[in-house]
């Protein structure tokens, strides 16, 4: 179906067109989603290939956030996410030696993904805010090439 070009004849105003009770449109769980890269090095250790010595990657992380909207319609801004990531998580990994800025561990990307969920989800529970939105990691997905990613979801680590 095709929608005709417009211009807006009339911008939107709020207590005019539109009243403050009406931008909440739903009491639904959404999930957002936001994702980052960074670069770094690393190495394996007791594995016997390529990733034995000391290389770097393009990672790419993938957050998948729910909650339930707030009066305006808002779950969580992506800008909050963004906040988070690069004050709490990011400063630990992107251009840095993993080995030496991570917790005693293998830096496996499976690893990974489990310390940066920990991480958001930590940073989300500790917030007020978002607590009152019900904001709770559903999962991470960390991409250490193109092809080739770990993922951990909530699911996998409440209980377990």
């Amino acid at each position: 179906m095709y929608i005709p070009f417009s211009i807006v004849d009339k911008l939107q105003k709020i207590n005019e067109d539109i009243q403050p009770n009406q931008l909440k449109y739903h009491n639904k769980r959404v999930l957002v989603s936001k994702e980052f890269t960074f670069d770094a090095a690393h190495h394996l250790h007791f594995y016997e290939g390529k990733c034995k010595n000391l290389h770097g990657h393009t990672y790419t992380v993938i957050f998948g956030i729910s909650g339930f909207v707030n009066e305006i319609g808002l779950m969580i801004d992506f800008g909050d996410i963004k906040e988070i990531w690069k004050q709490k998580i990011e400063v630990h990994l992107d251009h840095r030696y993993l080995n030496e800025t991570l917790p005693p561990m293998n830096t496996t990307a499976e690893n990974m993904v489990v310390w940066i969920y920990e991480r958001m989800e930590e940073e989300l529970q500790a917030s007020e805010q978002f607590q009152a939105q019900g904001a709770r990691v559903e999962f991470v997905r960390l991409f250490e090439t193109p092809t080739s990613y770990a993922e951990v979801r909530r699911e996998w680590m409440i209980g377990e």
